[in-house]
């Protein structure tokens, strides 16, 4: 398969000049002028290359050869264009330029899909404007909640709603997509799995299971010179036994479970006085629904008991609840095989972040595919993965779409 290196490392850095950054990095922010100009130039790339193209209400960009035969089943692919702020060139707009140049690819060697291929350049999946994510993929299905974003603002003031009205774009008033028959996501891995084990291509199994704190300790502030040890309801000393605890439970069960307190905000924050409240995350994930239920009510009951001992108040509010989401399993013995036949370097693993395909994958027929991530950075300038990987991990897509769109 003639996947050239050349057409690769120029689509990047093709993709990566909307809402590039001087110093490097890049960022485009979902309905900024960065994002609209991505996406429009997007839809000439796709144009050129034959395809039929349109937008859906929200800003949802799509490309299309139609099927000779089963039109109606549509094989997709692609990924998000938002990026997160000072971002890498890879994150999402891998998957589009991948779609683009598998699609691109087959129809010049194949001619006309029996089934329709459809590229999607979705509008936002990080969140990193406004609170809200999945704003793309959610729209595909006619699951997004309005009401969610009716009165959210970015840092500047800016209304969602404004945001998006001045883009040309409104509130979904289309259908649910009920014609996809696949799904498929080319990503980058985001860790350093597939880097330290030397594969080119990661063929995920399921997307992690999330869920996510705010804890507030409430103790007494006081005196560091006049309050002694024995009298002290000390927030911070709570904290820490809660974080060594916690995480030493962690470690004892291991992969694939893990365990972060992300953020820490003591008050008063000064250093003469013993803390009298601390504000903390939790962030903790597994693939296994029941195992992240069984250890998040353990840690939480942890919590209670070291509070009560040291006699201070806790409040626990469990803010994100998401269940672990499997890939297809057809799709996944599907890529094995591919990669088996080709010759493809390759390992089954599991997604430690969100992507977009865990909307799908409860609705479609979906499958992911990984390429290394350089020392493992992600939403980061430094972002990269050898073109060689790149490439690998492309024509593993193409092979795939292949299959599922030109065979009966």
């Amino acid at each position: 398969m003639n996947i050239l290196y050349d057409d690769v490392a120029n689509a990047v850095k093709w993709i990566s000049s909307f809402g590039g950054l001087e110093q490097g990095g890049t960022t485009r922010l979902l309905y900024t002028e960065q994002w609209l100009t991505a996406q429009n130039a997007i839809k000439e790339k796709l144009s050129q290359i034959g395809m039929n193209t349109y937008f859906d209400d929200i800003g949802n960009l799509y490309g299309r050869f139609e099927g000779s035969k089963y039109k109606e089943q549509v094989i997709m692919s692609g990924s998000h264009v938002d990026t997160v702020v000072n971002g890498g060139k890879l994150d999402g707009q891998l998957g589009i330029i991948a779609a683009m140049l598998a699609m691109k690819y087959l129809k010049e060697n194949y001619g006309q899909p029996l089934r329709t291929l459809e590229l999607i350049s979705m509008a936002e999946e990080e969140g990193s404007r406004f609170p809200y994510v999945f704003w793309g993929s959610k729209n595909v299905f006619a699951i997004a909640n309005n009401d969610d974003v009716a009165d959210i603002e970015d840092n500047n003031g800016i209304k969602f709603v404004d945001a998006m009205k001045n883009c040309g774009f409104k509130f979904n008033t289309q259908k649910a997509r009920t014609d996809i028959k696949a799904f498929l996501e080319l990503h980058i891995e985001q860790g350093g799995v597939l880097e330290r084990e030397e594969k080119s291509i990661g063929i995920v199994t399921s997307i992690v299971g999330q869920r996510r704190y705010n804890i507030r300790l409430i103790g007494e502030a006081n005196h560091a010179g006049t309050t002694p040890m024995s009298y002290r309801k000390d927030a911070i000393y709570a904290f820490s036994r809660i974080c060594n605890e916690s995480i030493n439970k962690a470690i004892k069960v291991g992969d694939p479970l893990v365990l972060t307190f992300g953020h820490v905000e003591p008050k008063p924050n000064v250093v003469n006085v013993v803390p009298g409240e601390v504000m903390f995350t939790i962030d903790c994930r597994h693939t296994n629904q029941e195992e992240l239920k069984s250890f998040t009510e353990e840690i939480e009951a942890d919590m209670i008991r070291i509070a009560k001992e040291l006699g201070l108040e806790i409040e626990i509010n469990r803010w994100m609840d998401e269940a672990p989401i499997p890939m297809d399993d057809k799709l996944i013995k599907m890529l094995e095989n591919i990669c088996n036949q080709e010759k493809l370097s390759y390992r089954v693993m599991h997604s430690g972040a969100g992507h977009d395909s865990q909307i799908f994958a409860p609705r479609v027929p979906t499958a992911m595919l990984f390429v290394p991530s350089i020392k493992g950075i992600s939403h980061n300038p430094a972002e990269d993965t050898k073109t060689e990987d790149l490439v690998e991990g492309i024509k593993a897509l193409t092979y795939a779409l292949y299959q599922l769109a030109y065979q009966e």
